[in-house]
């Protein structure tokens, strides 16, 4: 096979180095990223002619339109940077985490003096201890749930200084040890919260040691409340150990890892043990690895997960040999400064039952999941055929397109633009619109206008899509199988009206849902057509409409706010735009200026001080 001259010539000029290169398209999307310990012979290597031997190579080769490469000073610098290509661009070529930006953690705020417990999707180095990630939001809030009543930890956004009045209802039934009026002081209450990092870690017999102790101590003061409540703890705290299988004497904290693989799906389950007990388990689903071998799945695998876990083991256990396993050991050891984590493929008789059992795990769990993901696909699959039929459209409606408008009395008017792609929303193409040309209350005028710009964008992105290199903005310059407004024949018509405007009547159906009865308008047919009450085709219809209605008042009541805020500086004399926007950058909002110091606001470039003595006045 030929190369084009500018492969060729980036081919010739690859260094001897260790890096990592970035393969990109025509379209100059990222397709795929690797590392080398030498980039030269790496990459040059995926054309040579024995490479084209392999199905994803070759079709990889022949999509490839430049590549760029980053030298690093070592294969460890390589692999790190790897990861985090990875990560940021997701190609569509490697194996990768699916959804891993969604995993959710259990975050301990351990930097604040009073400690509160919650959950996030992203780890920061800001202090606080975290614990994850999880691939179930539900089963974060339900340890969350049991957590809090064996350690009943803060929620609301009080400033804990032990003076207020009265605890809040949590306090009286036992969900909150009330250090906001006292009840708890600051180092009793940071121990609730170590002892809850502790059971989070499967540490839990030091916890039972000084509790037993505490409430004997607690029974012979005759503080018998107390030593009920730390009997009720422990109780709590035993239902949920004896649940725990004890793996082995071992104090090893290990993960132990494995996969099943079917029809170019791969899912990895993973067992945690920690002292010993088998705490939890959790699975994980890669995406392109339909044409890798087992070793290269579960390397990426590996790399990506404790990339972003919050806890590295003792030990990984794999149920086979990687390749790669000494620079990722190197790597992982980076990561638990002052131990040594150990990969191995474990030959005994307990750790080997382990590993098979976490693989008979990923069978099972990936059986399970195929058969959802096939029934949902057949829910989808009806909903759009039904579809299909009632509007009689040429074929099911794979992108389709719903518009709602949110406004109080005209004021703030936000249009929403929500994306369902097969039955599914893509809300990476959701689009908000800000009502600019109509004043007062118009919803009819607001879709006009709303609709409008889409069909603008998508006729300047013909344009744009001719020029080398320029991006598409996906959102706009792909026209919907379906549009859908959510409102009766009124904003039909006036949906009509702009694709008459932009000659797009014969390329885009369009129909008008009605709230009341949810019944749908098409053009040119006086009477409505009805769904039927429980069909798939209906359930979506609704699914879509509620889906753009959210999104449309979560932007108005956003609007409005910010509206409501600037308007307070907009009535003061000397604050126009531009200082309003420099306040609001600078303070953050109106009870930062209140807070400020009129030295402070005076800063700002145009304010003297005796405007921001004014401005202090008005404010309050």
């Amino acid at each position: 096979m030929e190369w084009n001259e500018h492969i060729q010539q980036v081919l010739d000029t690859l260094p001897d180095k260790p890096g990592c290169y970035l393969m990109k398209d025509a379209k100059n999307r990222i397709i795929y990223v690797g590392k080398a310990i030498n980039l030269r012979n790496r990459v040059r290597s995926y054309f040579h002619a024995t490479a084209q031997n392999d199905n994803k190579t070759r079709r990889l080769v022949r999509e490839i339109a430049d590549i760029e490469w980053i030298v690093v000073g070592s294969e460890l610098e390589a692999l790190i940077l790897e990861m985090t290509l990875i990560k940021r661009h997701k190609p569509q070529y490697n194996v990768r985490l699916k959804d891993d930006k969604r995993y959710p953690y259990i975050k301990v705020h351990w930097q604040d003096p009073f400690p509160k417990v919650g959950v996030t999707r992203q780890m920061n180095p800001d202090g606080s201890r975290y614990f994850g990630p999880y691939t179930s939001v539900w089963a974060v809030h339900q340890t969350l749930d049991l957590l809090r009543k064996i350690f009943p930890y803060l929620t609301c956004n009080r400033d804990i200084t032990g003076q207020d009045s009265r605890a809040c209802l949590y306090y009286d039934i036992k969900l909150c040890t009330a250090p906001c009026i006292g009840a708890i002081n600051q180092q009793d209450y940071r121990q609730i919260i170590d002892d809850l990092c502790q059971f989070l870690e499967g540490r839990t017999e030091s916890i039972v040691k000084r509790l037993a102790k505490e409430m004997e101590k607690a029974s012979k003061e005759l503080q018998y409340e107390k030593a009920a409540a730390i009997r009720d703890q422990l109780q709590a705290i035993d239902r949920v150990v004896e649940r725990q299988k004890v793996i082995s004497s071992d104090q090893t904290d290990s993960d132990v890892i494995a996969m099943a693989r079917a029809d170019g799906e791969a899912c990895v389950q993973v067992f945690f043990i920690r002292s010993g007990k088998l705490i939890g388990r959790e699975y994980f689903v890669l995406e392109g690895t339909e044409e890798e071998n087992d070793d290269e799945v579960l390397s990426e695998f590996v790399k990506q997960f404790y990339d972003q876990a919050a806890f590295v083991p003792d030990q990984v256990l794999l149920p086979h040999e990687l390749a790669e396993a000494q620079i990722i050991g190197q790597w992982l050891n980076s990561r638990k400064p002052g131990d040594k984590v150990k990969i191995t493929v474990p030959h005994g008789d307990v750790n080997r039952e382990l590993v098979e059992m976490a693989a008979e795990n990923a069978v099972e769990t990936l059986n399970a999941l195929r058969t959802r993901w096939e029934a949902d696909t057949n829910r989808q699959t009806t909903a759009l055929t039904e579809l299909q039929v009632a509007l009689d459209l040429p074929e099911p409606p794979n992108r389709i397109e719903c518009y709602d408008i949110s406004t109080t009395q005209g004021v703030a008017s936000v249009g929403s633009m929500v994306v369902f792609e097969q039955g599914v929303p893509n809300k990476k193409l959701y689009r908000r619109f800000n009502i600019k040309t109509i004043i007062g209350q118009d919803d009819f005028a607001s879709m006009e206008e709303v609709l409008t710009r889409r069909f603008r964008r998508w006729q300047a992105s013909q344009d744009e899509n001719n020029k080398v290199g320029k991006k598409p903005d996906l959102a706009f310059s792909i026209l919907p199988d379906l549009l859908l407004v959510d409102g009766g024949k009124g904003q039909l018509s006036r949906a009509i009206k702009v694709l008459e405007e932009f000659d797009l009547t014969a390329r885009v159906p369009v129909a008008g849902l009605a709230k009341q009865e949810e019944e749908l308008f098409v053009p040119g047919e006086h009477q409505s057509i009805y769904l039927d009450r429980h069909s798939q085709g209906l359930y979506l219809v609704q699914r879509i409409r509620d889906e753009a209605h959210r999104s449309a008042i979560t932007a108005h009541r956003k609007r409005r706010q910010n509206q409501g805020l600037a308007s307070r500086l907009d009535v003061i004399p000397g604050i126009g735009p531009a200082r309003r926007r420099d306040l609001l950058k600078k303070f953050g909002s109106i009870d930062g200026i209140k807070e400020a110091k009129p030295e402070e606001i005076a800063e700002i470039k145009g304010i003297t001080l005796e405007l921001a003595q004014s401005i202090k006045v008005q404010l309050e």
